[in-house]
Order: C-alpha cells, then structure tokens, then sequence
C-alpha cells in the first residue's frame, strides 16, 4: 500500500510550516523532491526545509528531474499531456524506493488547493490507495500580510484567477477585488481601469522579497521594470497581485511608490488605505 502525503510548505520561509506538515514529513518513508534546470533556488529551498525538519530521522529524500511542459501546441492539451509525463515519474521513483510500499511525501509550495495540479496528477497513480493533503500558507495569505491589508473590502467577494483569463477577457464581470496568479506577462498593463490600486509581490516569504502597492497608473510601469530586473537577476520569479476597484477606494489616497523591499524579508508596511476593515 502507498499512501501520499501532499505537503503545503508555505511561500519560501521554512517558518511558514505548520506543525502538521512538519509531522507529516517525519512520518514519511520517502520524499520526492522536483528538480527544474531554470530553477535551481527552489529546490535548494526544499532541501534546507527538509535538512531543518528531518534532523536525526531515517527518511530518505529523493530528488528526480520534472518533465517540461511543451511550448507549442493548445495550452489544456499540453498541460494534460505534462500532468501525465509528472504523474509517470512520480510512479516510476516510487516503485523504485518503496517497492513494499510505505508513505511517500511530496512538498507543495504555498497550498495544493490553490492553482497547483498536485492533487490532479496524484488521482492519476494507481498505486496510490491514499492521498492525504497538509494545508500550507499561501501566497495570498503572504501578499496580504507583507503590505498589512486584508485580501477583500467589507461584505465583498474576492475572485482569484490567472494572467492568462485577465489579459483575455479583461475585468472580471461582478469582482470588485480580483487576485491574479499565474501572470508571467504582467496582465495588469491592458487594463483600463485609472482608479484601480494594485499590491504586488514576489518571493512571498523569501530573502528577496520584493513588494510594491498605489494606483496601477502610477505603479504599473514600475512593477513591469522591477520584475524584469528581479527575474534577470535571480534567473526565475514568482509572484502574486491583488487589484482592486470601487467603494472602499473612493476619497482614499494611496501613495504610489510604498515599497519594501531588500534582502531579508522586510517587516510589514503601514497599512495603505483602500484596503477595507
């Protein structure tokens, strides 16, 4: 029998673990860490976290290079036929360490509920007879705290989607508040929305953190050179945004240009109006 723990480890700070994930990995026979060639940062990330963690255990980690999605073709049909080649290894690497079966463990940045196909591929393993998933922070929760604004205004709903539907289809219809994920292309800049305010983030968590917040006329030039600069710098970049529009902003000033940012992570900002109560 094999039974797979998924393992939210938060957005970078070994601190963000909670005591669960922290059992779970203990538990575990074997973990499975990815490898990606234009991210060598993260997977050092993961073997710190496990260094900390499994001190004085006998679990073994594993580390296995993660199939690449193909660049062309229809972005669902590409991504179904990764999420097979993923969940084939991952069934490879486990017949070959735990041949008898036993407890395997994956560590998933931020949370496996919110835009990661863990889950996904983990139902695609027959060996699997259990799969139980550890809740980590995510890098809403993360955004939120390191500019001090809760993530929606008073009474309000909040949409969650990706660069990819907002550059498409533009503002969510009925969103007041819409957190984008997923925006390699900075989405942000096709909007025409002069009143929006925009809270921006990468490395959530992470020694380089960099945030920046105010009106997305006045900030979103600079968001797109700093991403820029910060991913020609490190070599990759994650990173989250949380727009928003109406009520809660009318008569509110938000100073563009509060920014924090440097190499440990920076302690939170003065809250900026705007962001609700």
């Amino acid at each position: 029998m094999i039974h797979l723990d998924l393992i939210g480890i938060g957005t970078g700070n070994p601190d963000h673990l909670t005591r669960a994930a922290e059992a779970a990995m203990r538990a575990a026979d074997l973990i499975l860490l990815p490898r990606k060639e234009d991210k060598a940062e993260l997977i050092d990330l993961r073997r710190d976290i496990c260094a900390q963690v499994l001190a004085g255990t006998a679990v073994r980690v594993v580390e296995f290079d993660l199939p690449v999605r193909a660049a062309e073709g229809a972005y669902l049909d590409t991504v179904e036929h990764w999420h097979d080649a993923i969940a084939e290894r991952w069934a490879a690497e486990i017949a070959a360490h735990l041949p008898e079966g036993g407890h395997v463990a994956l560590l998933v940045w931020g949370d496996p509920s919110l835009y990661d196909s863990t889950i996904r591929i983990a139902r695609r393993l027959a060996s699997v007879e259990r799969v139980t998933v550890v809740p980590g922070i995510t890098s809403l929760q993360a955004l939120c705290a390191a500019h001090a604004i809760p993530l929606n205004a008073v009474g309000a709903p909040v949409m969650v989607t990706t660069g990819r539907r907002l550059r498409d289809h533009g503002w969510p219809e009925g969103a007041d508040s819409v957190v984008v994920m997923l925006d390699g292309g900075c989405a942000f800049t096709t909007l025409d929305q002069p009143d929006v305010a925009i809270w921006w983030g990468a490395y959530l968590g992470m020694g380089q953190q960099a945030i920046e917040a105010g009106r997305l006329a006045d900030v979103a030039e600079r968001i797109v050179t700093r991403r820029a600069e910060l991913r020609r710098v490190h070599g990759w970049i994650m990173d989250v945004y949380l727009l928003r529009r109406g009520g809660d902003l009318v008569g509110e000033e938000i100073a563009p240009g509060d920014v924090a940012c440097g190499g440990a992570p920076t302690p939170n900002p003065s809250p900026l109006p705007g962001g609700g109560a």
